[in-house]
Order: structure tokens, then sequence, then C-alpha cells
């Protein structure tokens, strides 16, 4: 079968209106001697020979499935129910493109309003659009949201705490405009933003202020003190989140919260090499024709009978043309799918089990690594599931070590700051069973 869609015809047209007389005539710029190079391939394979050379490639992978892993940083090793996958692979959602009909749209629209839906209330946030790229790209569409040039408020607060990349994807969105982004130093010593230190930025052009909650390092912020302090100076209060921990820890909309963003990928998403993933964002109410993206709602046709709608679109591809709000070409349809058949299946019972499981994990290993000479944990504050541990030797060191323990251990906090040198950043979650946490540290007393 062939896959060029141009007859001879066609292509006879389209020599003459560009004045060559063949398709060869146009390569004739290439010297001949490149023109087609001798390759040195193997000899070609058939299907099972094919089939087995793959797998013999894959297998110098290292995965989670096989291999204990506390990495986190970002995109963390949670389980999946074989419901995600049963209902994620299904033709009807698998092959959906963008609902614009939504007489031939109803199942994916109404996955999305359940979508949005879910992470209204996971948030305790009024509205939720249908879903961004990823964590990062919400964070910065968060912070542009709070952004009001009429009224000059046009400067973005920044803890150190938030992720670096997201951080370094606000300051890729904001440049070439009109707009100041103060990023707070790094808190190497506690790991956690003290309220104080946003004092001397916060003025009449203050836009927003952005925490991260857990934050980057795993530590808890202080919501209340941070919203109220952003409030006083008349900012609006951004808050990135990691949504499986909402299970437990109270929402972002309890400390009045304007946007909540965040990365959707522990709910439900595979890690998959860092992605795709999904970006969350939610907001008030008074910010709905603001939001990027789409927004679903649900109404009544004239029969009485309830449909789902594209209620709100503020792209530029739709009518808002050159008055759009954003940019933003589509959502993470399929991944917005999976958190929300995942948050279907777990309910708020499962998910509050699964956050407690992280929680425990991470607190039962820091205290038996706290233990272990050389080692110690660092930082202030309650944290989640992730902590920041000093380490008798360079993190690189220490993690071949590991690996040769069969282990994958966490993050090396020495590459973003270099006062943070022999610091790693440990992850647990509900997938690191008692057993796993036993062989990491005996694997660490091991390495000191």
């Amino acid at each position: 079968m062939s896959f060029v869609p141009h007859t001879k015809e066609d292509r006879k047209e389209m020599l003459e209106a560009i004045g060559a007389n063949s398709v060869e005539e146009l390569f004739s710029v290439i010297p001949e001697s490149v023109r087609f190079p001798d390759l040195d391939l193997p000899p070609s394979l058939s299907e099972l020979e094919a089939n087995r050379k793959l797998n013999q490639l894959a297998a110098k992978n290292v995965n989670t499935a096989a291999t204990p892993s506390f990495l986190g940083a970002g995109i963390y090793n949670h389980y999946s129910p074989a419901t995600v996958y049963q209902i994620l692979w299904r033709g009807e959602y698998h092959t959906a493109y963008t609902p614009y009909q939504p007489e031939v749209a109803q199942g994916t629209l109404q996955v999305i309003y359940e979508f949005q839906s879910m992470i209204s209330a996971l948030t305790n946030m009024e509205i939720a659009n249908a879903s961004l790229y990823d964590g990062a790209t919400a964070m910065a569409e968060g912070a542009l949201l709070a952004v009001n040039p009429r009224k000059k408020r046009t400067k973005i607060v920044v803890a150190g705490t938030v992720h670096p990349h997201y951080r370094g994807v606000l300051r890729t969105y904001t440049t070439g405009l009109d707009i100041e982004v103060v990023e707070l130093p790094i808190p190497t010593d506690t790991m956690y933003a003290d309220p104080s230190a946003f004092d001397e930025h916060l003025d009449d052009s203050t836009a927003c202020v952005i925490v991260q909650y857990p934050n980057f390092f795993g530590r808890i912020e202080d919501l209340q003190t941070v919203s109220q302090k952003a409030k006083d100076a008349g900012a609006k209060f951004v808050v990135s989140t990691y949504p499986l921990a909402l299970g437990m820890l109270p929402p972002p909309g309890d400390f009045d919260a304007d946007i909540v963003t965040g990365e959707g990928q522990s709910l439900g998403v595979p890690q998959s090499l860092g992605g795709p993933v999904v970006g969350i964002l939610a907001a008030k109410k008074e910010l709905v024709r603001q939001l990027p993206g789409r927004l679903v709602g649900m109404s009544t046709d004239e029969e009485g009978k309830r449909g789902y709608v594209l209620a709100l679109q503020t792209r530029e591809q739709h009518i808002r043309r050159e008055k759009a709000t954003s940019n933003i070409c589509t959502n993470q349809g399929l991944l917005a799918l999976a958190a929300t058949v995942y948050l279907a299946s777990v309910g708020p019972t499962g998910l509050r089990k699964i956050a407690e499981m992280c929680y425990q994990n991470a607190h039962f290993l820091a205290e038996q690594i706290d233990a272990i000479d050389g080692f110690e944990v660092v930082g202030e504050g309650q944290f989640f599931n992730e902590f920041a541990v000093k380490t008798p030797m360079p993190v690189r060191d220490l993690n071949r070590k590991l690996q040769a323990a069969g282990i994958v251990g966490g993050y090396d906090l020495g590459k973003l700051d270099s006062s943070l040198e022999n610091t790693m950043l440990i992850c647990t979650t509900e997938m690191n069973n008692k057993e796993q946490i036993t062989d990491l540290i005996a694997a660490l007393k091991a390495a000191a």
C-alpha cells in the first residue's frame, strides 16, 4: 500500500509550478557522494526475531515493577488499578479527538465534566478546567491568570521551595513579557519557605504569590500565613499541589487559595519515563472567563435530557481570537480520563488510605535513616512522603552502590545548589513495602 497521496498527474503539476523537470532534480543540490550512503545496517529480521531482539533491549532497562524505587522529585511510582487500563484502552476513548461536536462526543465530554468536578472537590475550589499539559505549564498558566496589567499587578513572587523545573517553565513563559518574576532563594537549611521571606516583595505591583504544597522537598508549607500575607497585599494566592497528598492534607481551598495547580500523574497515570502527564488547574469562580484551556458544562436539551458541551473556550483558535487568554492548544484528554477512572475507583476513603500509607512509609524510613551513622534527615516542619537526607558521600556514588544492590535511590539535590552537595531527596509511596524499606536501610548501612 502506498502512503504517497499524490497521483502522477499531481506531482507533474507541482514540478511544473516550481520549474523542475523531475523529482530527482529537486535533490541535485545534494552532492552525489552523500545521496545514497552505505548505512551498513544489519540483516533484516522476521517479526518473531524482531520481537525477541526488542525484548532483549528492554530487559536492560530498570523498571519499578521489578526494582524498588525511592525516587520521586515530581513523578511518582503509584499503583494504577486494573480498571484504569480497562477503560483507558477502549476504542471509544483511545481514538477520540477534540469534542467539538457534542452530538457525537457525549462520552468524552461527560468524562471531562466528571474530571473537572472531582478536581474541584479534591482541591475545594469552585471551578476546574479540562486539564493542561503538565504540572509545570499548569503553574505557569495559573500565574499568568493572576497577572493584571490594567491594575499594574505584574510581579510574580515564587517560593524557592517550588519545583525547579516549574520555576524554569515560568521563566520561559514570561520571557519577553512585561512581567517581573521574583524567585526566593532555596532555603537549604530548612527546606521550608519561611512566610516572612515574602514580606519585602509584597507591594502594589504584586500579582500573585506561588507556593508548593507539599513543596519540592516534601515539606508542608504554612499556607494559612502566606495566603493572608498575599491577600493583605491585594495579590492572588497560587498553590501548586501534589493531588494525591490531598487525600489526607487539608485542600488549598481551605486556605483561601485563588488558583490551584498541580501535576495529576499520581492519579493513575504511569511514570512512563517522565511523560506524558496531565496538568491540573482550578480556581475561584470569579476567574472563570479568564481560565485557560477548556471548560465543559452540563445542561439539558430541548427534550429535557442531560447533555454536555464545551461551555467556555478561551483559546485563540476559537472565536476569541486576539481576545484569547491562552494559547494552550489542547488538554491531556486520555490522561485526564485515567485520573478520572482512578479517583472513581479508589474513592475518598481509598485515596486517604493511599496517602496515609505514603506518609507512614516515609516517616518510618526517615526515622531509620536518621539513626544510621553518617546520615542525617534535614529540614524543618512536617513532611508528606518525601524528605532530604545528608549523605556521607556524593549522591552519585551512593546511588551507584544502591543500584548495585538492586535499588533505585533518590534525587541528587546537589544539582540544584552547591550547598546541597551530598544531599539526597528520598521518596516513598504505597508501592514500597516493609521488605523494600528494610533492604534500603541495609544497603545504606553497607554503603556507609
